[in-house]
């Protein structure tokens, strides 16, 4: 670090540098130095050069600020507040915004709450299914935004951000040389198994100027709801990636940290609203080179020499062995759920989705957001009875069948929620599953009428119209005889799920199912 920074570090821990009062807090990572003050932030981008990042003189640090200002005031504008130059005064002191030459340069945020942070709310058990819900549902706004890059082939971006990983690995000791060499191959193996669809995405405009950097750490939570912050600005070949890699790094840092349930959440929400059936094909390698990112980002910052190296060291290491996992060629599964209404079956889906295939876990499609999807109105608007119509109701299942064998084709695992209560549309998505040569697993929930109903009355903010008279209307009518496996509604979800893993596991016999373990990886 040069000399002029150390002063400029200095400057900054001091609290009349800022004319505020209270003490100076540092945080620091392996490229910035975080110093919080009052009720402000201020930024400063350490005098470094790596294969990805070059901040070595003043001039291309306040350049990176300007830009960091610029990209992240779209998805957190009350946040960034601007840039302060760090310059020598006439007494040659430092100061703020002087006439003298640029030495440094800092951005200038405001100051929230560290317990406002994802990460820190993830690790005090406070990521709710709702927020989580809301978190998608801004990625998926923020990517609509932005204007696909027809710069080069999806394969050649992806091979793009294996060179930099490469070099990334080479700045640190923490791994061996064979075992870069070794997963460096098994990436650029991946790629090719992957290389027609990834330039598909790129020609259909898959690939963007993203946020770059979208991990738990860098989501903090407003009155308003999540919000994105300090993405990448200091390199856009690394932030103009495809949307879904984009968004694996979230999925990856909630696997890595054993959130699958909201892993499979954010990607499902994702996905249907983005309209993006094939993408759980994709999903997997891009969370295997997430976590290779973070293991050789990690890995720089043990170099530093600080006393964290040890806990860097083994995270580090956490994140290079979930790369190597997440590389393993997933075996597609079909899983159909049945039962009337109130039977729990969307309940049972979402809870058992992220113990199915390879992270972060199944697609789920549920007939009930299908329709809503045919008419164009969000999940929890009722529809009217026009909309329940034979017809719509046999176009509601023709759906559900070709999202799910466009995914199983892609080699992704699927859950289908619907009441099936006709004996053709049973056969219909056993043949999905046949025809693509994936196990089929059927499911038939069934609980007595006092259960089915408390729980229909119960329905706040449903995907579901169904009433206490349509369960009757199901009920009168003769669902014939369901061959598939008859599960008691009534009992706990924890239950049901582990009895339908075990269902899974007698129909793949060559799968070994530890309780709770994910199947078909």
């Amino acid at each position: 670090m040069c000399h002029d920074q150390n002063e400029t570090i200095e400057f900054l821990k001091r609290p009349e540098s800022y004319g505020l009062d209270g003490t100076v807090e540092l945080i620091e990572t392996h490229i910035s130095l975080v110093f919080l003050i009052a009720n402000r932030a201020f930024k400063l981008k350490r005098a470094v050069k790596f294969p990805y990042a070059d901040f070595s003189t003043p001039a291309l640090r306040l350049a990176c600020c300007v830009k960091e200002v610029e990209l992240n005031s779209k998805t957190a504008p009350e946040l960034y507040l601007g840039v302060r130059r760090i310059t020598r005064g006439a007494n040659g002191k430092l100061c703020f915004d002087g006439t003298n030459e640029t030495i440094d340069a800092v951005v200038e945020m405001r100051r929230f709450s560290q317990e406002h942070l994802f990460d820190k709310m993830a690790g005090a058990g406070q990521l709710t299914p709702t927020l989580m819900d809301t978190t998608a549902l801004e990625i998926a706004k923020f990517h609509r935004t932005i204007a696909a890059v027809h710069a080069n082939s999806g394969s050649s971006n992806i091979e793009a951000v294996l060179d930099i990983n490469e070099r990334g690995f080479a700045t640190s000791h923490v791994f061996s040389e064979s075992e870069v060499e070794a997963v460096s191959g098994a990436f650029r193996t991946a790629v090719e198994a992957h290389r027609k669809q990834l330039d598909r995405r790129e020609i259909a405009g898959m690939i963007r100027r993203c946020h770059g950097d979208l991990h738990l750490r860098n989501i903090y939570l407003t009155e308003d709801g999540p919000r994105l912050f300090d993405c990448i600005e200091f390199n856009d070949q690394i932030a103009t990636v495809d949307v879904l890699y984009d968004l694996a790094f979230l999925l990856m840092d909630l696997w890595h940290r054993d959130l699958r349930e909201h892993a499979n959440l954010v990607m499902n929400h994702y996905l249907d609203l983005a309209g993006d059936d094939e993408g759980i094909a994709i999903l997997p390698f891009f969370m295997a080179l997430r976590a290779a990112v973070r293991a050789h980002v990690t890995a720089t910052q043990v170099e530093l020499g600080t006393e964290k190296s040890p806990r860097l060291r083994q995270e580090a290491r956490s994140y290079f062995n979930l790369a190597i996992a997440l590389l393993v060629p997933p075996s597609p599964l079909l899983i159909a759920i049945g039962g009337l209404s109130g039977s729990g079956k969307s309940t049972i889906a979402e809870a058992l989705a992220p113990y199915i295939g390879c992270a972060p876990g199944a697609r789920i499609f549920e007939s009930d957001r299908i329709r809503k999807a045919m008419f164009g109105v969000r999940a929890t608007e009722r529809l009217p009875a026009e909309a329940y119509r034979p017809e719509i109701s046999e176009r509601v299942y023709k759906t559900l069948c070709d999202k799910a064998g466009a995914a199983l084709t892609c080699r992704g695992s699927v859950i289908v929620d619907a009441v099936f209560d006709k004996s053709c549309n049973r056969i219909l998505i056993e043949r999905v599953g046949k025809a693509l040569g994936a196990p089929f697993v059927g499911i038939w929930l069934k609980a007595d009428h006092s259960t089915l109903t408390s729980r229909i009355e119960a329905r706040r903010n449903s995907a579901s119209d169904a009433t206490v008279e349509v369960l009757e209307m199901q009920e009168a009518n003769d669902a014939g005889t369901v061959r598939w496996r008859h599960i008691d509604a009534s009992q706990s979800v924890d239950t049901i799920v582990q009895l339908v893993l075990e269902e899974i596991e007698t129909a793949c016999s060559q799968v070994t199912l530890p309780a709770r373990t994910c199947v078909g990886c």
